[in-house]
C-alpha cells in the first residue's frame, strides 16, 4: 500500500494559513470552529503531524479518523487528544449532507513555559490513549467542556494583561481534569469490552507461562503484553487499575506467583530450577519477588505443604 504524504505544521499561524482561516488572535493558542474548516478531496491522501497540542470535539462528520494503526468512525461528541509530533489522518465523505460542528483547541508547547502545566501535562495519559480509544461524550459532558473552551476563547480575545496567561492555563487544566474524569467513566461503563480485554490478558499470561520456551523468552514485559492486546502500555495499565486496582506489571507478577506456587507445591524442583523455568536469570531475584508478594520465602511456602 502506498504510504500517505505527511505534512508537518510547525506553528498555529501556519495551520490557520494552510486551512484558509484568518490569522490567529494569539500565536500560541487558538480555538477553531470546526465547521469553518473546508475539507478538500485530496486531504484524505495526506497524513498530518503538528508541532503543537490539539484537543478537539468533532460532530456530524461522515468519515473516519486514523491515529496509529486504528480507525474510528466519527460520532456525536467524539473527542480526540493529539500531542506534538504524532501522525494522524482524516478521511471525510465530501458528498455527505451531515452538518459538521465542534471545536479544536490548539496549544503550542511554548505557551506552557514557566507554568505548572508544562511539567504536568505528560500525566494526562489520554494523549497516548487516543492511539487506541477516543473519548465519547454525553451531551452534558460535551456542554461542560464547551463552556470551558468558551472561557478560554473569551480570555485570549480580550485585552491581554498580567493575569491572562495564568487564567487560561487554569482553564486548560480544568478542561484536562474533566476529560480525565470522563475517560474514567468510559472505562467503567464499557463493561463488556473491558472484560474482554481482561479475559484476553488472562489467556495471554496463562499461555505465556505454560510455554516450553519460557526459559529463552524470559519474563513478559508490559510492552510485550500491551502489543499483544493491541493497546498502548499506558492505556492498558489505566484500564486495569480502574477495573481491578492493579496495573499491568502487577498482573504479570500475580500470574508469575501463581505458577511459582504450583511448581513449589507439586514438584521437587529446586528453587533455582523453578526460578530458571519461570524466566529469571538469578534465583535471588525470584526469591525476593516471591517474598514481597506472599510474605514467605519460596522454601517457607513449600514447607507449609509438608
Amino acid at each position: 500500500m502506498e504510504q500517505k504524504k505527511i505534512i508537518r505544521i510547525k506553528s498555529i499561524s501556519e495551520f490557520h494559513q494552510f486551512r484558509g482561516l484568518s490569522k490567529p488572535v494569539h500565536p500560541l493558542i487558538s480555538i477553531v470552529d470546526y465547521a469553518s474548516i473546508k475539507h478538500q478531496p485530496e486531504m484524505g491522501e495526506i497524513s498530518w503531524m503538528f508541532d503543537f497540542y490539539q484537543i478537539s470535539v468533532k460532530k456530524g462528520i461522515d468519515g473516519k479518523f486514523k491515529y496509529g494503526q486504528l480507525e474510528y468512525d466519527f460520532d456525536d461528541g467524539v473527542m480526540f487528544f493529539i500531542a506534538p509530533n504524532q501522525i494522524f489522518n482524516i478521511q471525510v465523505n465530501h458528498h455527505s449532507t451531515m452538518e459538521r460542528s465542534g471545536w479544536m483547541l490548539l496549544i503550542h508547547p511554548d505557551f506552557l513555559w514557566n507554568t505548572s502545566l508544562a511539567k504536568t501535562i505528560g500525566k494526562y495519559e489520554y494523549f497516548d490513549y487516543s492511539v487506541n480509544e477516543a473519548l465519547f461524550l454525553s451531551e452534558k459532558e460535551e456542554k461542560t467542556l464547551t463552556e470551558i473552551v468558551g472561557n478560554i476563547r473569551e480570555e485570549y480575545h480580550s485585552n491581554v494583561d498580567h493575569y491572562s496567561k495564568k487564567i487560561i492555563i487554569s482553564h486548560i487544566e480544568t478542561l484536562l481534569n474533566y476529560a480525565e474524569r470522563f475517560y474514567n467513566r468510559q472505562f467503567l461503563t464499557r463493561e463488556k469490552a473491558n472484560h474482554q480485554i481482561l479475559e484476553k490478558l488472562e489467556k495471554l499470561l496463562n499461555e505465556y507461562f505454560e510455554s516450553d520456551d519460557l526459559i529463552s523468552r524470559k519474563l513478559p514485559t508490559v510492552q510485550y503484553v500491551a502489543n499483544a492486546l493491541n493497546t498502548s502500555p499506558k492505556y492498558l495499565s489505566g484500564l486495569l487499575k480502574t477495573l481491578t486496582g492493579q496495573g499491568t506489571q502487577q498482573h504479570i507478577h500475580e500470574k508469575l506467583i501463581e505458577k511459582a506456587k504450583e511448581k513449589l507445591s507439586t514438584t521437587n524442583l529446586s528453587i533455582s530450577e523453578i526460578a530458571y523455568e519461570l524466566g529469571f536469570e538469578h534465583s535471588q531475584s525470584f526469591s525476593k519477588l516471591f517474598k514481597t508478594k506472599t510474605d514467605l520465602s519460596p522454601l517457607e511456602f513449600r514447607a507449609s505443604f509438608n
